[in-house]
């Protein structure tokens, strides 16, 4: 017998087990995590080890997939991004000042606090930051049925009064989950604006994402993204905030457009790229019938056999 032949396996340790599973975790498609983690801990056999990828990999999800939560005195949801997160389980939400602690695992939140003054911008800047979030707030109410948005305050957010830069990170969740039907998709787009007092600009930057999954008698992905430039002028608090809010939805809305177009045309230019709607033949394959196909038969003929 050669050697290593009939060996066994060798076993997995605990810890490469560990990464496997947090691996199937974050990986989980938008809206599923909670079905991949009941499988993987089917499949492990072990609370422990699960238990500690689970401690892992659910923050490192739910901060990818801007998850919204809902506060448990019902004044809205927080949403779980990097630019909220003061610590792994406290998120602070911009639009109520309050910081919510949650539960990654179990995807809850489970209390709340008002914010300390430093973690607060100026009463300047949250003039602006609070007009764009009021009008970013109709936007996604009348686009996203079921739409969050916030606006974090990434710099300067200590500025007392003009003179002075500051910048804003504008978070849009949408997700539409729908798994008795079979299909799950979310909508996450971030847009960095940039308030340069120098020039009197406001520069603007757009990260589109749209992932869909559709899993009836098999398995499609979509992950599909996009991204932008604008700018508008430096105006009051309120006139910026309509025009930042307008190149936002003018920019999504095109993207939309041309995703649906592109979907439209599928059958004709990417699905007839990966296989040909006839056969060279310009026959259909009989499946009904395919008795009446033999390679014997046919070789036989060619050869004389059997004559």
């Amino acid at each position: 017998m050669a050697d290593g032949e009939g060996d066994e396996p060798e076993e997995l340790s605990d810890k490469q087990k560990a990464e496997i599973a947090r691996w199937f975790l974050t990986s989980a498609p938008a809206g599923e995590i909670q079905y991949v983690a009941k499988d993987v801990r089917s499949i492990l056999g072990d609370d422990q080890i699960y238990e500690l990828a689970a401690a892992e990999a659910f923050p490192v999800y739910n901060k990818t997939h801007f998850i919204a939560l809902q506060m448990p005195d019902r004044s809205g949801d927080v949403l779980i991004t990097t630019y909220g997160e003061l610590d792994k389980n406290n998120y602070f939400d911009p639009r109520t000042a309050q910081v919510a602690t949650v539960d990654h695992v179990k995807q809850v939140c489970t209390s709340l606090r008002p914010a300390n003054d430093e973690e607060l911008p100026s009463v300047y800047v949250e003039e602006f930051r609070g007009s764009l979030d009021a009008e970013l707030s109709k936007y996604v109410a009348e686009t996203y049925p079921k739409g969050t948005c916030a606006v974090y305050s990434t710099s300067g957010k200590d500025s007392e009064g003009p003179g002075a830069d500051f910048e804003f990170a504008v978070v849009i969740s949408a997700a539409k989950h729908s798994p008795q039907n079979f299909c799950n998709g979310s909508w996450r787009s971030i847009w960095t604006v940039d308030f340069k007092d120098d020039i009197q600009i406001v520069e603007i930057k757009g990260k589109m994402q749209v992932v869909a999954h559709y899993f009836e008698e098999g398995n499609v992905q979509l992950d599909a993204k996009n991204e932008c430039k604008d700018s508008t002028i430096f105006q009051s608090p309120e006139d910026c905030a309509v025009s930042i809010t307008n190149i936002v939805r003018n920019h999504e809305t095109e993207y939309m457009a041309y995703l649906e177009a592109s979907y439209l045309n599928l059958p004709d230019t990417t699905f007839k790229d990966l296989r040909r709607k006839l056969p060279v033949t310009r026959t259909l394959f009989p499946w009904q019938n395919t008795i009446q196909f033999s390679l014997t038969k046919d070789i036989n003929k060619e050869l004389g056999i059997g004559k």
